[in-house]
């Protein structure tokens, strides 16, 4: 039997690599499906009926609801790294196989939008190059920025991609880098190039924050109004993790006090968002569309290793990054 498969949510898979579609093509029946990002779980089972093999991006969710209507999945392949849309518990308990993106594939890309939002926000160069369009170039004077060496950069999160960041900030641009990781031991931290210390000093001493850590149940929100009350009078805060790391009420507001100069994102809580999320009347917040791992070398990388994770599955091995490895011995797509 041939299966089907679904290209769910996805902007990037198959769009400038065409030949990964066709790859896919050769192995199965292929549809591209695009769902609302809150869709229910019982709506995308449906929606998702008949269908073996789904290469997934960062939404829709698919929680427990959706594992409980469909039973008839073989793999999830999250073209991506992070797979906090993916229940996991349900996925293993209903024999789904969860592969992602080795996280190297995404590691430089991320890292160098990383620091190009961060230099973009410093040097005010989106408010600047509006100027030059709107025939203002004489208020040069007025976007005047800050440099990035010598001030204090707090990285919560110092895995694959904040070590890499950290790595750029210290040796290319001579910063001081402050890194929160409970997960990373404190010596590896420190060979870095990065100074150990607990979320509380970090949010105290850094000029500018940086969030590169995972999102979870325990740190949902993390960046909350008292967090925001701990951290300097004009730091400038980015983000190329997960949206939901920040609550963005206590930002705006931390906008409008001042405690935050700036902010420049790649990801916001509930994306895709419209031109009238209350984030864009900020002319000193910077949001671009989910972007950090859209690079060709990146996108062609990405495409391969999904790619590689189907043909594994339909000749019956495992494949490589299985993120809930629990699941091998009652795998569906095993008992074909």
């Amino acid at each position: 039997m041939r299966p089907r498969i679904a290209v769910v949510n996805s902007s990037s898979f198959g769009r400038h690599f065409p030949e990964h579609l066709e790859r896919l093509a050769a192995m199965g029946e292929v549809h591209r499906l695009d769902f609302p990002s809150q869709i229910d779980g019982r709506s995308l089972a449906a929606g998702l009926r008949g269908f073996q093999i789904l290469i997934v991006s960062v939404t829709p969710r698919f929680g427990p609801e959706f594992f409980a209507h469909k039973d008839e999945t073989w793999l999830i392949a999250r073209h991506g790294i992070g797979v906090d849309n993916i229940h996991l518990p349900s996925a293993t308990a209903h024999g789904v196989l969860v592969t992602r993106v080795t996280p190297w594939m995404e590691r430089d890309a991320v890292a160098e939008l990383t620091i190009a939002l961060l230099l973009a926000v410093l040097r005010r160069i989106p408010e600047a190059a509006a100027a030059v369009r709107e025939g203002r170039w004489a208020e040069r004077a007025a976007f005047v920025g800050w440099e990035l060496r010598g001030k204090t950069v707090g990285l919560i999160g110092f895995g694959n991609i904040g070590s890499r960041v950290g790595e750029i900030l210290a040796r290319g641009f001579h910063a001081r880098v402050l890194a929160f990781d409970p997960g990373v031991p404190s010596e590896a931290i420190r060979e870095a190039g990065a100074e150990p210390v607990a979320l509380e000093e970090l949010l105290r001493e850094a000029d500018i924050i940086s969030l590169h850590a995972d999102l979870t149940e325990e740190n949902f929100h993390m960046l909350s109004h008292e967090a925001f009350a701990a951290m300097k009078p004009g730091v400038i805060l980015v983000n190329t993790a997960r949206g939901e790391l920040i609550d963005e009420t206590a930002l705006m507001a931390a906008l409008e006090s001042g405690r935050v100069a700036g902010a420049a994102l790649d990801v916001v809580e509930g994306e895709p968002i419209g031109p009238d999320h209350p984030l864009l009347r900020f002319p000193n917040v910077l949001i671009v569309p989910h972007i950090a791992a859209y690079t060709h070398e990146t996108l062609r990388r990405m495409g391969e290793k999904v790619i590689a994770d189907v043909e594994r599955v339909l000749r019956g091995e495992i494949p490589e990054e299985v993120v809930n490895p629990e699941v091998l011995p009652r795998a569906r797509a095993f008992q074909k």
